[in-house]
């Protein structure tokens, strides 16, 4: 559907479609897709999948114009991320807040993916929404972010079970304290009180 024309239905082959849905462009890239009117530039809009079975029930693409800006969710691709100080020195992990942006551009400048540089974050430090550096030609949408905001996109943090783990791991004094009560409940419990030894030898 779209551009001005009158509405098309396709039919597609099954395993292909389920194929193609795997690749990550597929969902974000211009598509060339023959019907019985010709080839057609074409995005994937949406999917309907069988509720309980890998089973596509409908596939809605709309056709684009090379003069029309397109409305797009790009999917993020996160790189440097072994090699961040706080995680490769510090082992913290990188956690990301966004998996994709909402932009608008031509279907010429449309991106597969959006790269985002976070090799220089250290423990505890974050990338926002303003750090991320758009292909030329792409603009964020005003959905994508409110105004006056500065949303995080990604940050290094400590990793919860390592936290955890250092809680419950008691201290060396804390150790000895413990070590040195319990001996001293089984000496307790192994030698009768003085009292009663005194009335038995009487």
């Amino acid at each position: 559907y779209g551009a001005g024309k009158d509405n098309e239905t396709v039919t597609l082959d099954h395993y292909q479609v389920m194929h193609s849905l795997e690749k990550e462009a597929f969902h974000s890239a211009i598509i060339d897709l023959k019907t019985e009117s010709g080839l057609q530039q074409v995005i994937l809009r949406e999917v309907q999948m069988h509720p309980h079975r890998p089973l596509v029930l409908h596939m809605d693409f709309q056709r684009i114009k090379a003069t029309e800006k397109l409305h797009m969710k790009i999917p993020l691709h996160f790189e440097g991320a072994d090699t961040a100080p706080g995680v490769k020195a510090d082992g913290g992990i990188l956690a990301h807040t966004m998996t994709e942006l909402d932009i608008t551009c031509l279907p010429k400048d449309l991106p597969e993916y959006i790269a985002v540089d976070v090799s220089a974050l250290g423990m505890n430090e974050s990338l926002h929404l303003s750090d991320i550096q758009l292909p030329e030609g792409v603009e964020l949408t005003v959905t994508a972010y409110h105004e006056g905001e500065d949303p995080t996109v990604a940050a290094v943090t400590v990793p919860k079970v390592v936290e955890e783990e250092e809680e419950a791991l008691p201290e060396e004094g804390e150790e000895a304290e413990v070590a040195e009560g319990a001996e001293g409940a089984e000496g307790a419990e192994g030698t009768p009180p003085a009292d009663a030894d005194d009335e038995k030898s009487e």
